[in-house]
């Protein structure tokens, strides 16, 4: 069958040496399961994604679409048997309308790409997660990826203006819109934005982008404690401040970083928050007066806004680089659960019972300013007892998030690790309406089959 298929797209584009497929088998979802895929297609323009996805149909075999493979769900894992489609070669910016304010890319352009040529428009694709500078566009649409600015700005599918999609029948469409207003037919945009590859291959993305924004004042706050950190997220909100930045880093993430990039920062608090202001003039001050009140009705033991751009720039990086430095203290299972900001507080709290009886060191760092959470729950390496009470940990805190009014996935998406979570916080019969709609998207089922949606049975009920 494979032979086939590189006859119809070259054997460079088609690749089945096991020591080459075993660098795409999965992202960096490190407890999620994976399997063994036939051959990597390094599609380098629709053509290559549309045949690959026709002559999936025609030998029943199921097709797996990934970007850079920076994913922490588990979503661009391997299935046995399949073909995985590589995107990152797709990588090309193919148009910047500063009069429009749009731009048209290939999936395979990396996050901070994008941001580097707007920006020499004078333009911003806000849309910022921690992997900017190594996730591409495709990835983060498949996740409806976030990030740092989001408190502010919002996610990946609002920015999101018209798709190129390679469909389950092994159509090209273009879905959505170049308009600023357009309400014609059923949102197909929203509807893929997030669906991990399972609804189809996104060829090309058209994005809205905003003029820059003003650099921003930045408030710093230590913390000697977790639960207070987030008492002053609550008062941000309380304030009617929206930040253009919330991140929380505890102490545990600052030790990280600073063996990973020597900053320093680890003997300065337990916690730290970094809040962002981008207002201009006198609003700018008064929101930065506001994170202060905030910070200190929290019971900060330091509060103060940098005047050094590159102090405040440090601090940022530093949450940044906070999953990166993370790997080297043992193997990682990430949560990112997403609460409303008035239940921060008690989240944070629950985590910290939840690893003392769970008896689980766990580390946060957090898009706090939308409640955004990213406990990440450390074992040592081959330690399988660690392994099994780190999952439960997990579980326990996806079953809080959801009792508070949460959800399991803010940002990084269902994938496989979060496919249970799913199934408790929306239901049944909201999980038949999903799975109906795969399966008229995808009526052969190849498309990223196992993840995200639970298998549905002949009656219609999930299993």
């Amino acid at each position: 069958m494979i032979d086939t298929l590189q006859d119809a797209l070259g054997s460079s584009i088609v690749l089945t040496d096991e020591d080459l497929v075993a660098g795409y088998v999965h992202d960096e979802a490190e407890w999620a399961a994976y399997g063994r895929a036939l051959a990597v297609v390094r599609a380098t323009s629709v053509y290559d994604v549309q045949q690959t996805v026709r002559w999936a149909i025609e030998h029943d075999v199921p097709v797996v679409p990934r970007g850079a493979g920076t994913g922490l769900s588990g979503g661009a894992n391997a299935v046995d048997g399949c073909v995985i489609i590589s995107l990152e070669r797709m990588n090309k910016v193919k148009e910047i309308n500063a009069l429009e304010r749009l731009a048209v890319v290939e999936p395979g352009v990396v996050n901070n790409d994008l941001r580097d040529a707007v920006a020499k428009e004078g333009l911003w694709y806000p849309p910022d997660p921690a992997s900017a500078p190594w996730s591409t566009i495709g990835g983060n649409v498949g996740t409806n990826a976030g990030g740092v600015c989001c408190v502010k700005y919002g996610v990946t599918r609002d920015y999101v203006l018209s798709l190129q999609v390679v469909t389950g029948t092994g159509e090209v469409v273009r879905i959505g819109r170049r308009t600023a207003k357009g309400v014609a037919g059923l949102d197909l945009v929203g509807l893929m934005v997030g669906s991990e590859g399972t609804l189809g291959v996104i060829t090309e993305i058209t994005v809205r982008l905003r003029p820059l924004p003003d650099p921003p004042r930045t408030v710093i706050g230590y913390f000697d404690s977790i639960v207070d950190a987030g008492v002053a997220v609550r008062e941000v909100a309380a304030k009617g401040v929206t930040p253009s930045a919330l991140e929380l880093v505890d102490r545990v993430c600052l030790q990280a970083v600073d063996n990973y990039a020597h900053m320093g920062l680890s003997g300065e608090a337990n916690v730290i928050l970094i809040g962002e202001v981008d207002q201009p003039g006198d609003t700018g001050v008064r929101e930065s007066q506001l994170l202060q009140e905030a910070f200190t009705a929290g019971n900060a033991t330091f509060v103060a806004e940098t005047c050094d751009p590159k102090e405040a720039e440090v601090m940022m990086a530093a949450r940044r680089l906070a999953y990166p430095a993370m790997e080297g203290l043992g193997d990682l299972l990430t949560e990112d659960i997403c609460v409303p900001k008035e239940h921060v507080p008690e989240m944070l709290r629950r985590i910290e019972v939840i690893a003392a009886e769970c008896n689980t060191q766990i580390a946060n760092v957090a898009h706090a300013g939308d409640g955004n959470l990213h406990p990440l729950m450390i074992t040592e390496r081959g330690d399988t007892a660690a392994r099994e009470r780190a999952q439960q940990a997990f579980g326990r805190i996806i079953d809080d998030a959801i009792a508070l009014g949460g959800t399991v996935t803010g940002e990084h998406g269902v994938g496989l690790l979060k496919m249970p979570g799913l199934a408790k916080e929306q239901g049944p019969h909201v999980m038949a309406m999903q799975q109906a709609i795969k399966k008229a998207l995808d009526p052969h089922g190849i498309l990223n089959p196992g993840k995200v949606l639970p298998v549905a049975s002949p009656t219609g009920s999930v299993l």
